[in-house]
């Protein structure tokens, strides 16, 4: 198969409508011929129901040690958003390229499929290994499988670049979130004999409110980390729902909270904060009136935040690949607490810019993408020179 630039690349990536919602497998078969006309072989890793899958390869020799290239494959969706340019079909002005996904991420992954003929050609004393997810924007959900398959294996990477958008400057840490669901079954009456009732919304109100004084209490000044913004973990709500007409007592309410967490922080400990309110305190009044009630959590999503030490070996690489020590952190999260979990040091840094994701006319500059391409001809460079990766 003939080279193909970065742009190129992300023209025939965005043309695929990946949002998490739907299936990857049309991507994720063209990356996998695409590797496969540079001789270069995929493994798949599907979904329960077969419509999505991870793509994993590598280059170079079959040795423990390199260099994961983390991406994922999904997208936000689009409707309810006022597009000037047709969202999935790339568009080119002024230096930018717009389309859903052009920053987030799939900027990075084109670098990369046009990184793969150099790194080909080139002697790696150790591998690159090319990790490709899906379903990460709803929770980090599709790389796990893929994980615990690599876990399993005798050759182990020793760091992973994940290529999330940090205009190319070097990132260590993120935070770790946690996302619960909260479904309080109260009893319904008429409003006028509200008092025989129990309120399901009245009760998650003063849930909600609950959360409210814990993220008040995570804000303390003695629980900050300036490396962060903002520098305390944090806590909201979502989405609520409850009721049925304003003449019946609700009998049900559900809301959705999230936890966004220091890496030092086990974000557990607000849902069992929650919890242990709930049946100290509420549970008893609720059932006083109707034996029945309750109060259920369920979790929705979680992952775990990083915070990679700035004078460990991958950051040392990092340095080299961003041509910059002023290590930083992020406010949103990645796949990289997983990686580091599963025992693989990571570090994040990919092009464009996080305020463009998640926005109608998202894009990334061809400076950018240009800089990725380049960072990334460093990275086999380095892979190619006395390495102890």
């Amino acid at each position: 198969m003939s080279d193909m630039s970065s742009r190129d690349l992300l023209e025939r990536l965005i043309g695929f409508a990946t949002v998490s919602r739907d299936s990857n497998l049309e991507l994720i078969h063209f990356i996998e011929a695409y590797l496969a006309g540079h001789g270069v072989q995929s493994e798949l890793f599907f979904n329960e129901d077969g419509t999505k899958a991870n793509l994993f390869a590598t280059i170079g020799p079959p040795v423990s040690g390199g260099v994961v290239l983390s991406g994922h494959t999904d997208v936000v969706p689009v409707e309810g958003q006022a597009w000037t340019v047709e969202p999935f079909r790339l568009t080119e002005k002024n230096g930018r390229l717009y389309g859903r996904g052009t920053a987030d991420m799939k900027g990075f992954i084109a670098s990369v499929l046009a990184a793969v003929p150099t790194f080909v050609k080139r002697p790696l004393r150790v591998p690159v290994h090319l990790a490709f997810s899906y379903d990460e924007e709803v929770g980090c959900l599709g790389v796990r499988s893929m994980l615990a398959q690599l876990q399993q294996r005798p050759y182990k990477p020793s760091l992973c670049l994940i290529g999330e958008p940090t205009q190319l400057k070097p990132v260590l840490g993120h935070k770790g979130k946690l996302a619960m669901r909260c479904e309080v079954r109260g009893a319904a009456c008429h409003s006028a004999y509200a008092p025989y009732g129990v309120n399901a919304i009245e009760y998650a109100a003063q849930l909600i409110g609950r959360l409210g004084a814990i993220g008040a209490e995570l804000a303390h000044p003695d629980h900050h980390d300036p490396r962060f913004d903002p520098p305390f973990s944090t806590v909201q709500t979502g989405v609520i729902k409850g009721g049925r007409a304003l003449n019946i007592v609700p009998a049900e309410c559900e809301f959705d909270f999230e936890v966004r967490a220091l890496p030092d922080f086990d974000a557990q400990q607000v849902a069992s904060q929650l919890q242990s309110y709930a049946e100290e305190q509420l549970l008893p009044k609720m059932r006083a009136v109707q034996a029945d009630t309750d109060i259920r959590f369920k979790p929705l999503s979680a992952y775990p935040g990083l915070a990679t030490d700035p004078g460990s070996e991958a950051a040392r690489l990092l340095a080299i690949l961003s041509r910059s020590s002023a290590f930083g952190t992020v406010a949103f999260g990645t796949e990289g607490g997983l990686f580091d979990q599963a025992g693989i040091p990571t570090v994040v840094c990919g092009p464009g810019s996080m305020d463009q994701g998640h926005k109608p006319d998202e894009f990334i500059s061809v400076e950018q993408l240009k800089g990725c391409d380049a960072m990334l001809v460093r990275l086999a460079d380095y892979l190619c020179t006395g390495t102890t990766l």
